[in-house]
């Protein structure tokens, strides 16, 4: 007999890559609570910088208060020391806040990826801000089928078309495995010149 999926179970599948000449990040839509599809139109990839993102798992008000904080003091940061805050020092901050709220956690999976002068670069953090660079990395409840397809398939020399293609195919393989994954993918990729949002439908 199946097991039904806990009602306290928050589902995704997130993921992001290094690439040669820049970083990607992507995601489902679909925000389902156990077996409940809550919504199918959630962004969960986001801009921190022009230069740096974000893509979460997790309770939807959780990261984005997440995403919310960095992103004020990412501006803090740019106008007191008068440059970009670079993609370590900004996974750093945000793995503080974790920390700091380890007792009544932010129910979120985040990865940090972003491009500057150490050139591109990824990072993982878990509830209570475990921080981990990587070449690539999948979070939620469709990150074990979406991290073998990165495994099998994920070169460090993949440029950045590549590695959105390579994205796309992780998220969309999971979500035909992972019922609470879905109804889209939002891609975010990054670059020295910049970074560019793009959106396909999962058929």
């Amino acid at each position: 007999m199946a097991q039904e999926l806990p009602e306290w179970v928050i589902g995704a599948t997130t993921v992001g890559l290094v690439c040669s000449d820049g970083v990607v990040l992507a995601s489902e839509k679909k925000l389902s609570l156990g077996t409940l599809v809550i919504s199918k139109t959630v962004k969960k990839v986001f801009k921190i910088t022009e230069n740096i993102g974000a893509a979460c798992a997790g309770l939807s008000s959780d990261f984005h208060v997440l995403v919310r904080t960095i992103q004020a003091y990412a501006n803090l940061y740019s106008l007191d020391i008068k440059k970009p805050i670079t993609t370590r020092a900004a996974a750093k901050v945000m793995s503080n806040i974790l920390f700091a709220r380890k007792w009544i956690p932010l129910i979120t999976e985040t990865i940090v990826a972003g491009v500057d002068d150490a050139g591109p670069q990824l990072y993982t953090l878990d509830l209570v801000g475990s921080l981990i660079e990587d070449d690539f990395a999948a979070v939620g409840t469709g990150a074990k089928v979406a991290v073998g397809v990165l495994e099998s398939k994920y070169k460090k020399d993949l440029n950045i078309d590549e590695g959105r293609d390579l994205a796309i195919l992780a998220v969309k393989t999971a979500s035909e495995r992972d019922i609470a994954s879905g109804e889209g993918v939002d891609i975010l990729t990054i670059s020295k010149s910049g970074s560019e949002f793009s959106y396909i439908p999962l058929k």
